[in-house]
């Protein structure tokens, strides 16, 4: 019994389709001739960086966590997991709060990019920074950049802040020395400072 008998007592109907000549002969073409493979190349991109505008070059697939610290030399952005789970390499893309190892160099193009560095103005430490230092909010302080990221925005954003406020705007970072009661007294610290200004 052939396939065509086997599918049609099983109720099926078979339907073969000759392959297209256009296709086939493209595809011979191609195996004939071995044409080049050409893969994306790095190129130009103009980025915004705490309140300037700067080029660097990169490939398609770069992160814009490895665009800020290889090519900027911006390193307060660290790059832990590489996949978006430990938070150290927060940023902040148009005002929030963004995960620079899960953001596409390229997609960051036109948007206003906020690093640790640029946090403070040129002469004053931003409020959750200072009470970062005040409150002894670090110990190896590889998750701070991070943690100061995320704090300095829920304050920016609420400077009434509660307690829990603070547990859900750091509840996506990794601290393994343990520091996070001192970092939620920093941030309520700082909310308190900004709220009174």
């Amino acid at each position: 019994m052939d396939q065509q008998d086997r599918l049609s007592q099983a109720g099926a109907t078979a339907i073969v389709t000759p392959p297209h000549d256009n296709l086939t002969d493209r595809a011979t073409t191609i195996l004939e001739e071995r044409l080049p493979v050409f893969g994306p190349e790095a190129g130009e991109l103009t980025l915004f960086v705490n309140g300037r505008s700067v080029r660097v070059i990169a490939d398609p697939a770069s992160t814009l966590a490895e665009a800020l610290r290889y090519s900027l030399g911006l390193t307060g952005t660290k790059i832990g997991c590489d996949r978006g789970a430990c938070s150290a390499c927060t940023v902040w893309l148009d005002g929030e709060v963004a995960a620079s190892c899960m953001t596409l160099a390229l997609d960051a193009r036109g948007r206003q990019i906020t690093t640790i560095e640029g946090l403070a103005d040129r002469t004053n430490l931003h409020a959750v920074q200072q009470a970062f230092i005040e409150h002894d909010a670090m110990q190896c302080g590889f998750c701070t950049p991070g943690m100061v990221m995320s704090c300095a925005a829920l304050v920016e954003r609420n400077p009434e802040c509660t307690l829990e406020d603070v547990k859900a705007a750091v509840s996506g970072h990794l601290c393994r020395c343990g520091t996070y009661p001192n970092v939620f007294q920093a941030t309520l610290a700082a909310a308190r400072a900004r709220a009174t200004k």
